[in-house]
């Protein structure tokens, strides 16, 4: 049944996707739960070769931005995704996600950063913390630092140090060969 909602995927652009627990009930408030969120989302990210540009996860829903993951629809990512964190999840609860999700297709280098500020001001918009540095489950760490988190996200830093170890790997080719 459709509610009027269109989606836009195959169309090569980033989306930026908002979705819920279950009856947007404050799931996602201790440590070893956003933990096994965090483990989930980069299992399926590894897995469905998807580049997710940031995130966070709130206490009852999370953002994404990210592409359309090259094998699959994104309507399948986010069910893999779901669904492992449900099956882990879950237990006694009726279910653990509400079913459907909210995505908007972002384009241009303005609207990518203008959602990523976004998404990592959320929990201080929120009053969860004061500044986006003190809040452990999100992205924003890894763009002002560059050390890798739990969940891979694509970013500058991460570009430059893929290509400092490619070149370093190159390097290492060329001394072995003379």
């Amino acid at each position: 049944m459709s509610y009027g909602l269109k989606r836009y995927q195959q169309a090569e652009s980033l989306h930026f996707i908002t979705f819920s627990c279950y009856a947007r009930k404050p799931y996602l408030t201790d440590a070893a739960t956003n933990e096994v969120v965090e483990e989930m989302l980069e299992r399926t990210r590894a897995r469905q070769d998807a580049c997710i540009s940031a995130y966070v996860l709130m206490p009852e829903h999370i953002h994404l931005l990210m592409n359309e993951p090259p094998n699959i629809l994104l309507a399948m990512f986010l069910k893999s995704f779901k669904q492992e964190v449900s099956r882990k999840l879950k237990g006694e609860r009726k279910q653990f996600w509400q079913t459907r999700y909210f995505d908007r297709n972002i384009r241009g280098e303005d609207s990518m950063s203008e959602v990523v500020r976004y998404i990592h001001r959320n929990p201080v918009a929120r009053g969860l913390v004061t500044r986006p540095e003190e809040y452990r489950w999100s992205s924003f760490c890894q763009y002002a630092t560059g050390v890798p988190g739990v969940v891979q996200i694509e970013s500058e830093w991460l570009a430059v140090m893929r290509s400092h170890a490619a070149a370093k790997t190159h390097s290492s080719h060329e001394t072995k060969a003379r």
